[in-house]
């Protein structure tokens, strides 16, 4: 079986050399030369394996003025099926209107500051101002808003928990009281009907995105939204652009972001990875949670294997989604000659992994080499503590 498994690799990797991988038909180009390990597979792939691949760009982008959105669902993504993501551009002073979802809302920020509001269980408020990597947590039914700050506004990534979310099925503020008989909000405000009218001229669908002023100092909105009963004690907001790295070699770190140093931040787990040219995020599997991926800057490529003798390669790139279903093992390779900087996402309160270097070099050595053929002196040279980037 072996000695048949080696050939049927010379053959396809000689056939990638001779005319039988040509293709002198109509080709996506631009497609083509983001996707090398599409077009043109390692020898080592195999079989029929569902999509991991997705991407922002090829996303519709809902434009509006004071900014925009895009979203990657199961709708788009059927993999997916925990987790979908949506990005989104604000202005200065463009304003993601007072809303909640039906799903928890996980934030990355990708450029430039906002303002973000929140309301917690006791009704306390909660003002921050956020900037490049900063991450923000709004657990579900916790209504929030985002505005995007001078000097040019922000753009972000939010990640859901629920794969069927869409941005289309939010709780928008002005929406319901745009719905609400007059009389009956005026009751529920104990204000005259006639003080209302402002409500029942906005859009049938609500504001959703829309341009005001930038907002004056964080310090007057945060004692303006809480001098009734005082601000909230909860930390929806985390500084990750202040935190050390969690793990760290010559070529890459990462920092993992969890409950145990998010505490709001129960259903949603992260880790935020830095490859540098030339390194591995090593091969590993996680056993809690199917990982989804967005990548924020560089070029990386990635299989997944997916038992059964099936593996799959794909290339990734700035905006891109990838995902992996858990338990499935699996690596990601900086191929360009910038950093490769990537998040890890899971529907889960703790991140978890297992590598193969530990697996391997943490087992008894002579059950090892019975099933890997390799000699002890290899074995010894794996590294026996994961060092999450390699080399170390």
């Amino acid at each position: 079986m072996e000695a048949q498994g080696a050939q049927d690799i010379q053959k396809i990797e000689k056939a990638q050399h001779d005319k039988s991988a040509t293709d002198p038909g109509p080709e996506n180009q631009a497609l083509k030369d983001s996707n090398p390990n599409t077009f043109m597979p390692p020898s080592t792939d195999h079989g029929e394996v569902q999509t991991f691949w997705s991407s922002f760009s090829a996303a519709h982008r809902r434009i509006q003025e004071g900014g925009w959105s895009r979203q990657v669902t199961v709708e788009d993504f059927p993999i997916s099926k925990d987790i979908a993501g949506v990005n989104m551009r604000l202005t200065a002073g463009g304003i993601r209107e007072l809303h909640w979802h039906n799903a928890a809302e996980w934030a990355l920020m990708l450029s430039g500051n906002a303002r973000i509001t929140a309301i917690d269980n006791e009704g306390k408020s909660a003002v921050r101002d956020v900037t490049k990597d900063d991450l923000w947590f709004f657990p579900t039914g916790t209504p929030h808003s985002i505005q995007g700050l001078e000097p040019d506004g922000c753009e972000f990534l939010l990640v859901f928990d629920d794969g069927k979310f869409s941005e289309a099925n939010t709780t928008l503020i002005s929406d319901w009281t745009r719905h609400t008989p007059p009389e009956v909000l005026a009751k529920n405000w104990g204000v005259a009907e006639s003080a209302l009218e402002s409500i029942y001229k906005v859009p049938p669908d609500g504001h959703y995105i829309f341009q005001a002023a930038v907002p004056g100092s964080l310090q007057d909105d945060i004692q303006a939204a809480s001098e009734s009963i005082g601000p909230s004690s909860v930390a929806f907001d985390f500084a990750m652009h202040k935190m050390p790295a969690s793990r760290k070699t010559q070529y890459g770190e990462v920092r993992i972001i969890d409950s145990r140093n998010f505490p709001v931040s129960t259903t949603i787990a992260a880790a935020h990875v830095i490859v540098k040219p030339g390194g591995l995020r090593e091969l590993h599997w996680h056993q809690n949670a199917d990982e989804w991926q967005y990548y924020v800057a560089g070029k990386g490529r990635m299989t997944v294997f997916f038992n059964g003798a099936k593996a799959r390669t794909a290339d990734f790139n700035a905006g891109d989604v990838g995902y992996v279903p858990k338990t499935l093992g699996h690596y990601v390779e900086n191929v360009g000659d910038s950093d490769l900087i990537f998040l890890e996402m899971f529907k889960a309160d703790r991140f978890m992994d297992l590598s193969l270097s530990e697996w391997v070099s943490n087992t008894p050595p002579e059950l090892v080499i019975q099933h890997l053929g390799i000699s002890r002196e290899t074995l010894q040279a794996i590294p026996k503590k994961k060092p999450l980037i390699m080399p170390q």
